[in-house]
């Protein structure tokens, strides 16, 4: 076998067994720890960041394999061109274009119309065309674009069309992600699909910018290693930087006080008034999308709350249910019959604008109150 042929064979199996033990480990936690499972999928986590420095880094590849293919072949890299923008696009999205990091409110639109109250567009489509989006890319670009290319006439017109599909052997590890992303088998199975996807585009590139290099395939596994290591330190540093560096305002703390104090009074007011909570077992909102979801809700846009606007609170905030720090208001409802626990509360991400309470609890910088806790 010439040395050529193993390096081609290493690169195969490098980047598929990245991928498919990421997918493997993230079920095993899921399964094993499901509290820490849990916190790692949250906002501003490593795993989170990882998504973003992916595709981010993808980007950048990609950006260089066009220029390189330019140069080389003297065409229009049109179509690596477009998958780098992609990427970006898919990026920026992944954090709301800053809008946690910098702690912007998004525009009137975004609040009422994106389901998560975040500058993005991918979270005001329809569940159904998301899905199809997702699967559409992953075995559109990840695994029939590189298949067809197998074809000697497909692939004469990717030549003439100057279209670069990504290697085959990173078929298997996409066809994973489409399978794991239809079957959906634990919660929060997008957000690991998601990550994975950008690996997959970050070898991809990774592999289309050597392909144009003066050296087309030495190194390819070492590279893909070392960049995987390098994104996934990157991840956990820019995490904990972000969960550490903000800085708490005391009177936005105070303020964050009062509001899920008056949030609390308000759920404990409705429940009394009418016997029934606002809210179910297992429900876990924002606020803003509890209100317009359930009738029994709607007095939260009455009550104390609201009367908070005549003592300065935005009427934007008390509309949208926003925190000082531009974040939703979030309310949890968990129960276990089979103890009789049962808790309800109501919460703010704090000033790190990022979920540190579990299911039972509010936890780190999160500020919040109890509309129920029994035992």
């Amino acid at each position: 076998m010439s040395v050529q042929s193993k390096e081609l064979g290493r690169w195969g199996l490098v980047p598929n067994l990245l991928i498919l033990g990421f997918l493997v480990a993230a079920a095993w936690l899921a399964r094993a720890f499901p509290e820490v499972y849990y916190q790692s999928v949250q906002e501003d986590r490593a795993l989170e960041w990882a998504s973003f420095l992916s595709f981010f880094l993808a980007s950048a590849v990609f950006l260089v394999a066009a220029v390189r293919q330019r140069r080389q072949d003297g065409v229009l890299p049109w179509f690596m061109g477009g998958v780098a923008l992609f990427c970006l696009f898919v990026a920026m999205e992944e954090i709301s274009w800053g809008q946690r990091v910098f702690g912007h409110s998004p525009p009137d639109y975004f609040l009422a119309e994106n389901f998560q109250q975040e500058l993005n567009l991918h979270n005001i489509a329809s569940t159904d065309l998301r899905l199809l989006a997702f699967r559409g890319v992953v075995l559109g670009y990840g695994v029939l674009l590189p298949l067809l290319g197998l074809l000697p006439a497909v692939r004469r017109v990717y030549s003439r069309l100057s279209i670069v599909p990504p290697p085959v052997v990173l078929a298997p590890s996409m066809l994973a992600i489409a399978a794991v992303h239809w079957e959906y088998p634990w919660k929060f199975t997008g957000e690991v699909v998601e990550c994975a996807l950008g690996f997959g585009f970050l070898f991809a590139g990774i592999a289309a910018s050597v392909r144009f290099s003066s050296r087309p395939v030495a190194g390819m596994a070492a590279r893909v290693a070392g960049v995987t290591a390098g994104v996934v330190a990157l991840a956990f540093g820019t995490a904990w930087w972000s969960q550490n560096s903000r800085a708490s305002d005391p009177a936005q703390l105070e303020l964050a006080d009062a509001e899920t104090e008056a949030l609390r009074d308000d759920i404990v007011a409705i429940t009394e008034s009418t016997g029934r909570a606002p809210t179910k077992c297992g429900l876990h909102k924002r606020l803003y999308t509890l209100v317009q979801e359930r009738e029994r809700a709607r007095p939260l846009k009455r009550g104390a709350f609201a009367d908070l606007v005549n003592r300065g609170l935005s009427e934007k905030r008390a509309e949208f249910f926003l925190d000082p720090w531009g974040s939703p208001y979030w309310v949890r409802d968990r129960c276990e019959r089979s103890s009789n626990r049962h808790v309800i509360f109501v919460y703010s991400f704090g000033p790190n604008r990022s979920r540190d309470s579990d299911r039972w609890e509010i936890l780190g910088d999160d500020i919040g109150h109890y509309a129920k806790r029994a035992p």
